[in-house]
């Protein structure tokens, strides 16, 4: 009786068993299967490591020493080590176990100076993506630890020295400290916010607001350029400021286009008259208004041209958002290339004294500098020099009035 009804539960006991081992087999299988079909990335070796850190300590000393540094990251040897030093003690940028800071400087201005992928900068320094993501992150974040040093607003207590050595300008717009202006920089958002940033550019872009003194260095950065957005710079935490003098009821300016409103802040140019200094270069100005455009449009082409110099130099803002570290880096190497500037003029004279010149010498005398001179004044009186410059139709007639005068032979070279 007792056999009969085991016999049953042991028979499903059984069965059960066999199913869960025929399971747990074709579990096996499968997993085997699939471990088949992964690719083994094997880690690399001491070897592979070292080998790695050879070429880029190669890199960086050929970067160094063989001359290609101003070519390679916009900037001279020595500026560089004087970078590194700033952005070490100063931004607190620290070298890693396998990176020194030199390399993780030299990483970040060769992405930004080229508009390089992280790909690509990643297989060139024989290392991960994720770390050129950290490496250029890190440097990024100590360019906006030093901010405050290299971006500061004018206090407007001296009059700039180039309205106060210019008669065109002093003392017209000695009040003036400086020029603002926006530029469209492409920008990359969601699809569904898109449409707010497309304009006529034909690609998403923002207006980015910028101002700057008339020696090409940045004192403010915005967000966009518009009646209402200059509204804003004026009342936000970051604020744009514009000094003035209680004492002698007198306030400073700052220089922009006519597409903002002219208030006690900002100086706008005559609606309705030539502005731009191209159209000038023909004819010169026919009244107080054109004047007053002109030198308007030669002062605040301050601002524009920084922004030319700020793109040339980094190449990666064109097709990027733009950030606040270049405008910081462009800070920073306005101020420690001027001495190398310098060193660079000296050399080029020594070559040039050197080697000689090939070019025919004239041996001028008392009255050709007087006859030079007096067709210079001549010629700005009547308003042909633009932009501090005489433009070339105006040099090939002084040249002409001296042939005419001297009867020699002088050409715009001499």
């Amino acid at each position: 009786m007792d056999t009969l009804v085991l016999n049953p539960a042991h028979a499903l006991r059984s069965r059960q068993l066999q199913v869960v081992n025929l399971i747990f087999l074709l579990l096996t299988f499968i997993t085997q299967r699939n471990m088949a079909n992964i690719k083994r990335v094997r880690l690399p070796t001491r070897k592979v490591i070292l080998k790695r850190h050879v070429v880029r300590e190669e890199l960086l000393h050929n970067l160094l020493e063989g001359g290609q540094c101003r070519d390679l990251i916009r900037m001279s040897e020595n500026t560089f080590r004087r970078l590194c030093k700033i952005l070490q003690t100063v931004g607190g940028l620290r070298r890693m176990q396998r990176m020194s800071v030199e390399e993780h400087v030299a990483r970040f201005f060769y992405i930004v100076s080229n508009d390089l992928q992280t790909r690509f900068t990643s297989w060139m320094y024989r290392c991960s993506r994720s770390t050129t993501s950290r490496c250029f992150h890190r440097v990024l974040r100590s360019i906006l630890a030093i901010e405050g040093l290299y971006i500061q607003q004018p206090k407007g207590d001296v009059i700039p020295r180039e309205i106060q050595e210019s008669r065109r300008f002093y003392p017209f717009f000695k009040d003036c400290i400086g020029a603002i202006d926006g530029t469209h920089v492409r920008v990359h958002v969601p699809n569904r916010d898109a449409p707010r940033y497309r304009g006529r550019k034909g690609y998403p872009t923002i207006n980015v607001l910028a101002a700057c003194t008339f020696d090409l260095k940045f004192t403010y950065e915005g967000t966009a350029s518009n009646s209402r957005i200059i509204k804003n710079a004026f009342t936000r935490d970051d604020k744009l400021l514009i000094p003035s003098d209680n004492l002698l009821n007198q306030c400073r300016y700052c220089l922009v286009d006519g597409g903002l409103p002219h208030t006690s802040k900002v100086m706008v140019p005559y609606r309705g008259v030539r502005y731009h200094l191209k159209e000038y270069s023909m004819r010169a100005p026919q009244n107080s208004k054109e004047l007053f455009n002109l030198c308007h449009a030669s002062l605040r082409n301050a601002i524009e041209r920084a922004f030319g110099v700020l793109k040339r130099r980094f190449p990666i803002i064109r097709n990027r958002d733009i950030n606040l570290e270049d405008e910081v880096m462009q800070e920073i190497l306005n101020g420690t290339q001027e001495q190398d500037c310098l060193n660079s003029i000296e050399t080029y004279e020594a070559k040039q004294e050197a080697s000689g010149s090939e070019k025919e010498q004239v041996k001028w005398s008392d009255k050709m500098d007087y006859a030079y001179i007096k067709a210079m004044i001549k010629k700005q009186e009547i308003g042909n020099r633009v932009n501090d410059s005489f433009t070339p139709t105006t040099y090939a007639q002084m040249v002409e009035e001296l042939n005419t005068e001297h009867q020699m032979d002088i050409t715009k070279s001499h």
